[in-house]
């Protein structure tokens, strides 16, 4: 356990759950704008408008030079998808990844939207994506440790025929957009850093088609590295904040 991470008072979880609580009111609201023809650039002036409606901060924009209030991922695209001027198209599978800072804490809640008629295998690496994460919650005890988290995670994507992305993973969310711990997709039970009750993580494991390695591409002006399938072969991926108890846990990106 990390000394840095410190648990949040109660006043502190009550910002924190107003934060998530908005996140997920916009994350819902977008899911009727995804369709063929909508571009990622609409879906982000869409979030971005939301967010301030809600009194929120759209946490993305200018963060270490990110360029957009949304990351949009298409397809390929594993995490940090800019958004841009290309038109969605019948068949694309779009992970939309939304965080709030309001008041000074971070929200953050991801999903993927089907745009049109999909696939069986589009349909199917969303379907385990997000099983996956929910896996992962489920592994989530005061005092555990993400390993826990992990190896759930891998058991269930493996099992499925899938790959867990293990580069990229969840983090300690509050004060702070990214923080301590890491939260892998694969681990040994009992390994890693344990789990402090009244401390936030996201859980959001990202799997893959294939076993290719994955590839970092540069954002312009920015410190942020868009993350894809070198082979082109899918991407999935869900996200929830969840609040670590004394008892358990507690989702909090819900609407």
């Amino acid at each position: 356990m990390r000394g840095n991470v410190e648990p949040l008072t109660q006043d502190e979880i009550r910002k924190m759950k107003r934060a998530c609580r908005l996140a997920a009111q916009t994350l819902e609201y977008v899911k009727a704008f995804v369709k063929p023809g909508v571009t990622t650039n609409e879906i982000d002036q869409i979030v971005h408008e939301h967010t301030l409606s809600l009194g929120a901060r759209p946490a993305p924009l200018n963060y270490h030079g990110f360029p957009k209030s949304v990351c949009t991922s298409v397809n390929s695209c594993i995490c940090h998808g800019v958004p841009d001027d290309r038109p969605l198209q019948e068949g694309d599978i779009v992970n939309i990844d939304v965080t709030h800072e309001v008041d000074g804490f971070y929200g953050d809640t991801s999903a993927m939207f089907l745009v049109g008629e999909v696939s069986e295998r589009a349909r199917k690496i969303c379907e385990v994506a997000k099983e996956a994460m929910l896996k992962g919650i489920e592994a989530i005890r005061p005092y555990g440790t993400t390993g826990d988290i992990g190896f759930a995670i891998n058991k269930y994507v493996t099992k499925k025929g899938f790959f867990p992305v293990k580069e990229i993973g969840g983090h300690g969310i509050g004060k702070r957009f990214h923080g301590d711990p890491f939260v892998p997709s694969y681990g040994k039970k009992g390994r890693g850093e344990k789990l402090r009750p009244w401390t936030c993580i996201t859980v959001e494991p990202m799997i893959n088609e294939t076993g290719a390695p994955i590839r970092e591409l540069p954002i312009e002006g920015s410190d942020v590295k868009v993350f894809e399938t070198s082979d082109g072969s899918l991407s999935a991926q869900y996200e929830h904040t969840i609040l670590i108890t004394d008892t358990g846990y507690e989702i909090l990106t819900v609407p």
